[in-house]
């Protein structure tokens, strides 16, 4: 058996590009500090899912059957962290004066997928679903980190940029906690989704 390169790329851009705590992440991060700001941020975030990929395909869904709990307390551990977001962005607004100085920079961006169970999820579909038990292990992993990142690397941006724009119309506005608010509720809805252990939200 072979890889299923097309069948994956479309597994990872649907994956990629469906709402989720990572792109509500970025989506509100475009919308607090603008687009061009955000941009270290969203470079972390699709990078950081690399530090997932490569561990999980040199073994780690061994250690994963051999240590069960260590993967459910990751599990918790990543909802906390969301939701801890989803609270940041209630609080935000999108005052220019502000400034871009705090937005959230490459590191901020590198850990979203090492916290994101749908992220451990995703990968190992991608593993299972769409590669060949024949094919080696460097070149199956290259493979599956490749297509994830290039879909990331065109995705991601766009949510980025859609917060920026969305952000640009409600500004100073009454719309603008709302819009904060909203954003931040999705954001829980999402983890929690991926708690309940339904879905395909990135």
């Amino acid at each position: 058996m072979s890889i299923a390169l097309p069948s994956l790329f479309v597994f990872a851009a649907s994956q990629v590009g469906t709402p989720g705590p990572a792109n509500m992440a970025l989506m509100a991060t475009g919308a607090r500090f603008g687009f061009r700001a955000a941009l270290p941020f969203v470079l972390g975030v699709a990078l950081g899912k690399q530090l997932i990929i490569w561990p999980i395909g040199f073994g780690l869904m061994g250690l994963a059957q051999s240590y069960p709990g260590v993967f459910v307390a990751l599990k918790w551990a990543s909802a906390a962290y969301i939701i801890w977001l989803a609270w940041r962005v209630a609080n935000l607004r999108l005052s220019a004066n502000q400034g871009e100085a705090d937005a959230p920079g490459f590191f901020a961006g590198l850990i979203v997928h090492p916290l994101n169970p749908k992220a451990w999820a995703m990968i190992v579909a991608a593993f299972t679903g769409f590669v060949g038990a024949d094919i080696p292990t460097l070149q199956a992993t290259v493979t599956v980190a490749a297509v994830l990142l290039s879909c990331q690397l065109i995705l991601h941006p766009i949510w980025t940029l859609a917060g920026d724009r969305i952000a640009r119309t409600v500004a100073g506005r009454p719309e603008e906690q709302y819009l904060m608010w909203t954003l931040a509720a999705l954001t829980v809805v999402s983890v929690l989704y991926v708690l309940i252990g339904g879905g395909s939200a990135q």
